[in-house]
């Protein structure tokens, strides 16, 4: 029974031997270096990079679901893409600019 449903994965139009398998599971690296950067201070993050992070978790994870054969796998991929890229976005700007700026000290 194992043997038949580890034969059927290797054979399916999204399993191992194709990029549609491959493809989202390196973009995985990309969510879970995302992940890791939870720590890092906002004043540290890019726009550009996180922009980038963001409107490619959208657009794909919109555009995995039409293509044949539905594949789940990137479709996930993208979701985790795109939130953890607006999470960081919004750490990002709410440092930037909602921040309160710390008062001066007047020197005597």
């Amino acid at each position: 029974m194992a043997s038949s449903k580890l034969q059927a994965l290797w054979n399916h139009p999204a399993g191992p031997k194709t990029i549609h398998f491959w493809a989202p599971t390196f973009k995985w690296g990309i969510s879970i270096a995302n992940v890791a950067d939870f720590a890092k201070p906002p004043e540290k993050l890019s726009y550009p990079q996180q922009i980038a992070v963001t409107a490619t978790g959208i657009i794909w994870s919109r555009y995995s679901t039409v293509i044949t054969p539905k594949n789940w796998n990137l479709f996930s991929v993208n979701i985790a893409m795109a939130g953890t890229g607006i999470y960081q976005l919004t750490r990002k700007i709410k440092h930037d600019y909602f921040s309160e700026a710390e008062p001066a000290i007047a020197s005597e």
